[in-house]
């Protein structure tokens, strides 16, 4: 199975949803090594850009790096570096731990050209309710940069994030990972605050929608969180999305990478509409099954690892391959046949090299943003 073919029709979709002058910045990637085995070089993280496009840029900082003792400065001297070396298309953000000189640390690199702050609540263990974290907004309110901050699996209530935002509306606060530690919380108490972003870095496109059904779509970010993602099936995903939300070429030049821009040049976010998506909304019943099988698949693999092992969503994508094969699929039909086309193309790759794994489990995912984005009505 040829893995590139297999994304053609992807990538044919993305080209004609993506706004002809639209500037596509993923806000969310890492570069360096990672406790858990990941990794990503700057060649890789440029060469996965450029799947997206040859102008295709990127805000990045360190892994869970195990240099990272003392204060991070040995991982974010070397994205400090491989930015300046990237002819423009990598952001360094300096990547914190509050509890081992966060100031002295942004300050030094905010003075070597960092744009942005990227804090992990999780891997470095620490809260949000005291005045190490604090001291971090000052530093971000006083440069004028963007913190990013994990809000992802593995967090408990994040309600001391949402007290700390609104004593700084000022600063621009990225929540990675579509906020879904805490979603519902943060989209009811921020609501208000000028300079809440949300990013779409999460496996669910349900809570990407959710998003939309919650937030201004102006407040939502194009993301990856490569390696664990991919720039273009993240992209993928987002522009199904935006489709679905109705948005306009222009708004949808914010989401891919506009309002990255704005945010990173200091320029103020773009003014705010009501969410676009209604809170309740029709399904499709065989796309929904889909979705629901294709997600567990997702499950599967990740809760094995790290690494994660495909091999295990395998059964789950043979579940979502059995509702395709119904003689009777109604309006769903040609969807139904668009996604058994990726999961059989999967499946081939899973099974033959595991070296393309997680690459192929894209068209997994691809597959159930399409049951999940599908028009009622339509088959395309």
């Amino acid at each position: 199975m040829d893995l590139a073919a297999a994304y053609e029709p992807l990538v044919a979709e993305i080209n004609a949803l993506l706004p002809a002058e639209a500037v596509v910045v993923d806000a969310h990637t890492h570069l360096g090594h990672d406790e858990d085995g990941q990794s990503l070089d700057p060649a890789g993280l440029i060469a996965s850009l450029d799947q997206v496009g040859p102008t295709a840029r990127a805000c990045t900082f360190p892994l869970h790096d195990p240099d990272r003792a003392p204060a991070y400065r040995v991982p974010n001297d070397r994205v400090l570096h491989w930015a300046q070396e990237s002819g423009g298309r990598l952001y360094p953000y300096c990547r914190l731990d509050p509890g081992d000189g966060p100031v002295a640390e942004a300050e030094r690199c905010l003075a070597l050209g960092a744009r942005g702050i990227k804090l992990h609540p999780r891997a470095q263990a620490f809260g949000f309710g005291d005045q190490a974290a604090e001291s971090i907004w000052k530093v971000a309110q006083e440069a004028k940069v963007p913190i990013l901050i994990h809000a992802g699996r593995g967090m408990p209530r994040m309600d001391p994030l949402a007290d700390l935002a609104l004593r700084y509306p000022d600063v621009v606060l990225v929540l990675a990972h579509a906020a879904i530690a805490d979603q519902g919380m943060f989209a009811a108490r921020l609501r208000d605050h000028p300079n809440i972003l949300y990013d779409t870095s999460t496996f669910s496109v349900f809570d990407q929608l959710e998003l939309l059904a919650r937030v201004p779509a102006e407040r939502i970010v194009f993301a990856s969180d490569v390696p664990y993602g991919r720039p273009l099936g993240a992209l993928y995903t987002a522009l199904r999305m935006a489709a679905y939300a109705g948005l306009d070429e222009r708004e949808r030049t914010y989401l891919v990478g506009a309002t990255m821009m704005d945010v990173l040049d200091g320029r103020p976010l773009p003014d705010p509409t009501p969410p676009r998506v209604p809170e309740i909304r029709p399904i499709n019943g065989r796309l929904a099954r889909i979705n629901g099988y294709l997600m567990m698949s997702f499950a599967a693999a990740l809760g094995s690892g790290p690494p994660p092992n495909f091999d295990r969503g395998l059964q789950f994508v043979a579940l979502a391959r059995g509702v395709c094969r119904d003689p009777d699929p109604g309006v769903a039909g040609p969807a139904l046949e668009r996604i058994d086309a990726l999961l059989s193309g999967a499946e081939q790759v899973v099974t033959a090299d595991g070296q393309q794994a997680r690459a192929a489990f894209g068209l997994v995912m691809a597959a159930a943003v399409i049951a999940a984005t599908q028009p009622l009505g339509t088959g395309s």
